[in-house]
């Protein structure tokens, strides 16, 4: 299902917006570094879905951009049979952040599907949008060209919302095979959580802060969906599942328009909060990501927060565009990657039967993984409330002190660009970064050593019940 969350510049106590949200898929997830790169003349990328796929379709070839740019993005490895590896989104070079948000078309819209359908899906929106966007408004005539040109394959509707330091857009394209979409402006002075991906009522003709192609409003009166003698085009009743915003957007937008109104308006511990309080956030959460929305001197300098699992029970940790690589620890491991359990670290039947061959490196499996320590984590805070409080203080404790860290580690690497010693700024982003998402690790292994401890010498240790946490408002 996913989540995220969009926060003006207006709103915040350090004058720049806000992007941060999470995934929501069962399946393993990673954290990776893609590299800046140049493409032949006539290169093709590969996109869409198979006829494996929940609402099934024909994998195509579309041409390739001549230059793709560096981006940080969480990739996993299975939602609804979509091919992986799968991203949500992330930050690149340029400023532009994506996060991708289910949204659900009405029934009609999805039965209307074509079993052949082409074109990119949603994680190929997102990717592309990384690679190619150098503004939210650029990501947004991407996607808008691409449905145009390719087709759209799709799980049953679905969102983005891609910002950069100036603006930001909510995208939602919709089931059926007949490439609706629609687009909403996000200006400083927005508060806008998606779960799912809305958009409400729009003008029915296009205007600077609302876009679609120009069948949107017809098809709906050819459908017998809209009489536009009977009122305005309502989006989501239209063309989405008609529910409006669920609860928990309603809650936490009105949670934050609070801290917005107060003396000190949205400050950075807002942000993380309203992706790490135990009220959205859960076990389905499977990562979390929060980027500052700024432009500095060099692109090196961007940076998101990551966190491992849902950071109800991880903190969020700094990393920076000009880091050269991510640890191993947090690489793509075995544990709860599709497909894995069926394969081996072994070539024997390579040549027979290639699918039996580990799509994991064997030098990252050797190292542990922080998605399983940090899961383990979590599972032990959700049987007893004093220990998941006391692992939600000591993440933000940790995420307080980093953020105090990182203007100097940046204020470092800026020197090092500036005297063209970019190498050595590189070096010091990758070291800082590296030895923070390991110190966390350590921090994880500490805390699930002790609440394992306490719950098992307390013979509190939940192994016969239905599973253990928060209630949750979504």
């Amino acid at each position: 299902m996913s989540y995220g969350i969009y926060i003006g510049r207006n709103h915040t106590s350090d004058g720049h917006a806000w992007l941060a949200g999470y995934g929501d898929e069962p399946s393993s997830h990673w954290l990776e570094i893609a590299e800046r790169a140049d493409h032949a003349p006539g290169a093709t990328i590969t996109v869409g879905v198979g006829p494996e796929a929940d609402l099934p379709g024909q994998r195509s070839d579309i041409p390739q951009a001549p230059h793709t740019a560096r981006h940080l993005r969480v990739s996993y490895s299975y939602y609804l049979g979509v091919p992986a590896p799968i991203t949500n989104g992330g930050l690149n070079e340029h400023g532009v952040a994506v996060r991708d948000i289910w949204s659900a078309s009405r029934p009609e819209l999805i039965a209307m599907t074509p079993a052949d359908q082409t074109g990119p899906n949603y994680s190929d929106l997102a990717r592309i949008v990384l690679e190619r966007a150098r503004t939210a408004r650029e990501g947004v005539d991407l996607i808008a060209a691409l449905i145009a040109a390719h087709g759209y394959s799709d799980y049953g509707g679905n969102s983005h919302i891609i910002a950069d330091p100036h603006e930001a857009w909510v995208v939602i394209q919709f089931s059926g095979g007949k490439g609706l979409w629609v687009a909403e402006r996000l200006g400083p002075d927005e508060i806008r959580a998606s779960r799912p991906g809305f958009v409400g009522i729009v003008p029915t003709e296009p205007d600077e802060r609302i876009l679609y192609p120009e069948h949107f409003i017809t098809t709906a009166v050819d459908l017998g969906w809209f009489d536009p003698s009977s009122g305005p085009f309502d989006v989501n009743a239209i063309y989405g599942d008609g529910k409006g915003p669920w609860q928990g957007a309603i809650w936490v937008e009105t949670e934050m328009r609070k801290r917005a109104a107060s003396e000190a308006k949205i400050t950075r511990e807002d942000v993380f909060w309203s992706i790490s309080n135990s009220v959205l956030t859960g076990d389905t959460a499977g990562y979390g990501q929060v980027v500052p929305l700024v432009h500095p001197p060099f692109a090196e300098l961007r940076m998101m927060w990551h966190a491992a699992i849902g950071p109800v029970a991880a903190p969020l940790i700094p990393v920076f565009m000009g880091q050269t690589n991510i640890p191993d620890e947090y690489a793509c491991h075995r544990y709860l990657t599709t497909g894995e359990s069926s394969r081996f670290l072994d070539c024997r039947m390579q040549a027979v039967a290639p699918e039996t061959v580990s799509q994991v490196a064997q030098g990252v499996e050797v190292s542990d993984s922080a998605v399983y320590q940090f899961k383990r984590l979590m599972h032990l805070a959700f049987q007893d409330k004093a220990i998941l409080q006391q692992t939600w203080d000591h993440w933000r404790r940790m995420e307080q002190g980093l953020a105090q860290e990182v203007p100097e580690v940046l204020k470092s690497a800026e020197i090092l660009l500036q005297a063209d010693q970019a190498h050595l700024a590189r070096r010091l982003l990758t070291r800082e970064s590296q030895a923070w998402l390991q110190g966390a690790l350590g921090d994880c292994k500490l805390l699930v050593d002790a609440g394992l401890t306490v719950l098992r010498m307390s013979k509190r240790l939940n192994r016969g019940g239905p599973p253990i946490s928060p209630k949750q408002l979504w």
